[in-house]
């Protein structure tokens, strides 16, 4: 399974940006692979409208099962999340990506 986390930067000690659509790394980890992977995000700060989509697109491109962030997306990107069978969990803003995935296997992370 791949999953991805919002991040403030890049890497398994990076803080989780409680942002979705205008979040400045993607720290998504492959767990069959046993592989972390970041994607700089950050170009996305120039868009004036549309930057949920556009992220959610990105995940939906690198095949995404699962997304845990801080708040949960807006409206238009959690439809095409949704639309590709991507499960969101909320609730780890104030952690770093190991502890949110820890929270989001133990079941700590609320789905949204």
């Amino acid at each position: 399974m791949k999953i991805a986390f919002t991040a403030k930067g890049p890497g398994w000690e990076a803080s989780v940006d409680p942002r979705f659509g205008r979040t400045e790394y993607l720290v998504i980890f492959d767990e069959e692979k046993d592989e972390l992977t970041t994607i700089d995000n950050r170009d996305i700060q120039n868009e004036s409208h549309g930057a949920g989509p556009k992220t959610s697109q990105i995940l939906l491109e690198q095949k995404v099962q699962v997304l845990v962030t801080g708040n949960g997306p807006g409206g238009n990107a959690a439809t095409v999340l949704e639309r590709g069978k991507v499960e969101t969990y909320i609730g780890a803003g104030d952690t770093t990506v190991r502890e949110a995935y820890d929270k989001f296997k133990k079941g700590e992370l609320t789905k949204f």
